[in-house]
């Protein structure tokens, strides 16, 4: 076989082979079609897209331009465009129709389904008037946003894109949306936004609006991720506007992803998560014996909550909130909100605990006893309680001394004490003081005079009269109880 005719077939091969992919190309692609494309140049009019076709889109550059006429493209960036036209010489691309064209225009619009752009000339009765290519429109109230009954004035003079869902009349009534295509575009955005979204990616939101039970955030437009209060914060808080405001950047970790019972896109979001973990940053700050400052956040029956840091809570027993008082309810010692002083008796990151004491922090008023009093000393106290066995006498806070019964008929006046109740004052004396097991008796301040006239009265009963010579035969009180007992031999 000839090299002519090799080549022949050849060209004849490949001519072939090109009609098919042209054939092939132009049946891929049809007016009004939507596409995503890849600028790989520009020119002074022009901006050419890849579309994944053998033929290059083009795109006018002033379409692609801001008000100022800077373009707002570079080679690389990613478009959503439509198909305007297929042909031999290329793809045209455009992001709406736009200009002139009339009613043709209008109805290739309306049959394609491709997007046009119109100026809101204002607003009518049910809606607004819209001009698309020289031409009145109507587009109804409901259609021109997501969110209905935003004020008009909003819209007026705008230029938005439309999608002309009525053609009717030879195009003298002619009804867009503008809600269609945004409506479209949020659909397209879910779906990229629940193919790339899972459980641990972390985020950057903007509040959008807060809730008893927590804060959303816009995602895409159409979903709103919700970050429950629990979640706001690594502290304990009731009230999300206690961390976040409207308008706030925060950063989120994606923990669930989801749907809904109406089948709509639900996610739940964590700020706290995507923070340091507070017990992983405390496990050297913190150390026993330490005096801290908290809040407190919470009572239960055998305690109190304190947090010492954000997202660092430690429990106050009941038995270590006070040495001044018998405590039963933590409420009547503290309030949530309230800012109290602690010694951290126990710290344990692992296990996330800590064990704090308000009383040590305050001070053991025992520690101060032996200074303080002394056996035989005079003072003053309230009585505090009666009991069968005697009176409690409180002398100061967090210090009670017992007046025994034994000692109170010690009294030269043992009625007036007996008649004491709850709130009295009284002078009483120090009898004995024992710090170690936190006791001090007390006795009347009359006692000591008693029981000394006492003694000398029953020294004088038993004393022996005096000899010849004018001495006693016993000169001691010992010497007469020794006498004493020898008689009763």
């Amino acid at each position: 076989m000839s090299d002519e005719t090799t080549t022949g077939q050849g060209e004849e091969s490949f001519a072939a082979l090109f009609e098919a992919s042209q054939q092939e190309s132009q049946g891929a692609l049809k007016p009004g079609d939507k596409v995503k494309g890849r600028v790989i140049s520009l020119d002074s009019n022009t901006v050419f897209v890849d579309v994944g076709d053998k033929r290059d889109g083009v795109v006018d550059r002033v379409e692609l331009t801001d008000n100022e006429g800077n373009v707002t493209v570079k080679e690389g960036d990613e478009l959503d465009l439509y198909v305007v036209n297929v042909g031999t010489g290329g793809i045209k691309l455009s992001k709406s129709l736009s200009g002139a064209g009339g009613v043709d225009m209008l109805r290739q619009a309306f049959e394609t389904k491709l997007p046009v752009e119109g100026r809101v000339a204002g607003p009518c009765k049910g809606g607004f008037n819209v001009l698309v290519f020289g031409k009145r429109a109507f587009c109804p109230a409901s259609q021109m946003d997501l969110r209905p009954g935003t004020d008009p004035a909003e819209h007026t003079n705008k230029h938005y894109s439309f999608a002309v869902i009525k053609f009717e009349e030879r195009g003298r009534n002619v009804v867009v949306s503008r809600r269609a295509l945004l409506e479209a575009e949020r659909e397209e955005a879910q779906k990229e936004f629940e193919a790339s979204i899972q459980p641990g990616t972390e985020l950057e939101v903007t509040v959008t609006r807060l809730a008893q039970f927590g804060a959303f955030a816009e995602l895409v437009p159409g979903v709103d991720g919700l970050i429950h209060v629990s979640e706001l914060s690594w502290s304990r808080i009731d009230n999300p506007a206690a961390a976040v405001a409207v308008g706030d950047k925060v950063k989120v970790k994606v923990i669930e992803v989801g749907r809904d019972k109406k089948g709509r896109l639900k996610v739940s979001l964590s700020a706290k998560q995507a923070m340091p973990d507070p017990w992983t940053l405390a496990a050297g700050t913190f150390k026993e014996g330490e005096t801290v400052t908290g809040k407190v956040v919470r009572l239960a029956d055998f305690g109190a909550f304190v947090e010492i840091a954000p997202g660092i809570e430690g429990l106050v027993h009941v038995s270590e909130m006070s040495y001044v008082k018998r405590v039963v309810k933590p409420g009547d010692v503290v309030a949530v909100g309230e800012e109290v002083a602690a010694v951290i008796k126990e710290f344990d990151a692992e296990r996330r605990r800590v064990g704090l004491s308000m009383r040590d922090a305050q001070g053991d008023p025992w520690a101060e006893v032996p200074q303080k009093y002394a056996s035989g000393q005079e003072i003053t106290g309230t009585v505090e309680k009666r009991e069968s066995f005697g009176l409690f006498v409180n002398l100061e806070p967090g210090i009670t001394g017992l007046l025994p019964k034994s000692n109170i008929k010690k009294s030269e006046k043992p009625a007036e004490l007996e008649k004491l109740q709850p709130g009295d004052t009284v002078a009483l004396l120090v009898e004995n003081v024992d710090a170690a097991a936190r006791r001090i008796s007390l006795t009347p301040t009359d006692a000591r005079e008693v029981q000394e006239v006492r003694e000398r009265k029953e020294w004088k009963q038993h004393a022996p009269k005096q000899t010849a010579t004018g001495e006693a035969a016993v000169t001691s009180l010992a010497d007469l109880l020794a006498e004493a007992k020898k008689n009763k031999k």
